[in-house]
């Protein structure tokens, strides 16, 4: 046995013998679930190898977990793939994300923290979406996945303005070349808009959809953050401070008025 884990062994048989804290190892944790792991971390003990083995019951027994994380992106997936743009704008969505459209395209990337790209196909601009560094009709696509509902709140070193959001909704939309789809997904609630300063704001339906004009609706979904799957909009929370997910594809009309 490796020396370390003789000592961490005689520690652990110690500790074997005082009632463990439910929130140790978990209450959610069944019990035939920790009699196996404390049979299989003796063994593991008895022969380690080369290893030394530390105590720490995990359980991720069942379905595969899913959140509103998977939802966005599988649905701006599923968009990009139904309109196949040849020119991207990413606006402050999740960076995993990002790395996956990179496999295949050219992306361009806006975020107000300066970074360095990893690969050679993205493009990476430093700035606020209040003010996008590009011409006007620069991209067939934009996509601004869970960012909307932090502009101009000072959470991210970004200049703090209460208007940046509806600012950056119109510069979305100046970039955006005619018939363009633009691919966005933020909060929502039934009840009253929300700003939880400085994390994020909450919108109604009715903001969201006047945020953007000179656009058409190709798709729009609600998904359901407590059932963890796509809802009708009835049932989006009314729970004032809690949210959802509104996810829209909108087509930039060909002749858009664009409104400062």
């Amino acid at each position: 046995m490796h020396p370390v884990n003789k000592m961490l062994g005689l520690f652990g048989m110690q500790l074997s013998r005082l009632q463990k804290k439910r929130d140790e190892i978990g209450s959610s944790v069944p019990a035939a679930f920790v009699e196996s792991y404390r049979r299989q971390l003796e063994e593991c003990r008895r022969a380690p190898g080369d290893f030394v083995i530390l105590e720490k019951l995990y359980y991720d027994v069942g379905e595969h977990p899913i959140d509103a994380v998977d939802f966005q992106c599988s649905f701006a997936a599923e968009m990009l793939s139904r309109h196949s743009p040849s020119s991207i704008l990413d606006i402050g969505s999740y960076r995993h994300f990002i790395l996956g459209l990179l496999a295949h395209l050219n992306v361009t990337t806006l975020d107000v923290r300066g970074r360095l790209a990893t690969l050679g196909n993205e493009r990476v601009l430093t700035g606020e979406a209040a003010a996008i560094p590009a011409r006007d009709g620069s991209f067939d696509a934009v996509v601004s996945l869970c960012a909307l509902e932090h502009f101009g709140l000072g959470r991210y070193g970004d200049r703090f303005n209460l208007r940046s959001d509806s600012i950056a909704a119109t510069e979305m939309m100046r970039v955006l070349r005619p018939d363009g789809v633009l691919i966005v997904t933020t909060t929502i609630s039934r009840a009253a808009p929300v700003i939880r300063f400085n994390g994020h704001r909450i919108y109604s339906l009715e903001m969201l959809r006047r945020m953007f004009p000179g656009t058409d609706p190709v798709e729009e979904r609600f998904f359901s953050a407590k059932r963890a799957r796509w809802c009708a909009f009835e049932d989006v929370t009314t729970d004032l401070g809690s949210w959802d997910v509104y996810a829209a594809c909108l087509k930039k009309r060909a002749r858009a008025t664009q409104i400062s």
